[in-house]
């Protein structure tokens, strides 16, 4: 067995509300939820993903030291068409940015909020 790090196994956001927050996901964005399983004291961990991809978004319960009120992931999200996710996710009642942002050569991209006020970032993939 090795000991090096092969992948990113999943990123992790925090829903005190998980069924409302996976709805989201799964619903509005498009991501589909691969695992669904008990996870300590009455808990469940879930993992949601783009179809096809390696590395998930595992929605857990918030820990100890969570702060509520959302925060900014640090996660982005790959998409071929940034105007057309960017129209989808507003039609669809998605707390989105309202403009598409572009800084220079830098891909087009967008930030987005979950029910719980998470942020990630979409951008326009190369």
């Amino acid at each position: 067995m090795s000991a090096e790090i092969t992948k990113v196994a999943n990123v992790i956001i925090a829903a005190s509300d998980q069924d409302r927050v996976v709805a989201f996901y799964t619903d509005v964005v498009g991501l589909e939820k691969r695992v669904e399983l008990p996870f300590g004291d009455g808990n469940r961990w879930i993992e949601v993903a783009p179809a096809g991809a390696e590395t998930a978004i595992a929605i857990c319960p918030p820990g100890p030291t969570a702060i509520p009120g959302g925060k900014d992931t640090g996660i982005s999200l790959a998409t071929g068409d940034i105007e057309a996710l960017h129209g989808r996710l507003k039609e669809q009642g998605a707390d989105v940015d309202a403009e598409i942002s572009r800084f220079g050569d830098a891909p087009p991209l967008f930030w987005f909020r979950d029910p719980e006020g998470n942020t990630l970032m979409a951008v326009q993939a190369a």
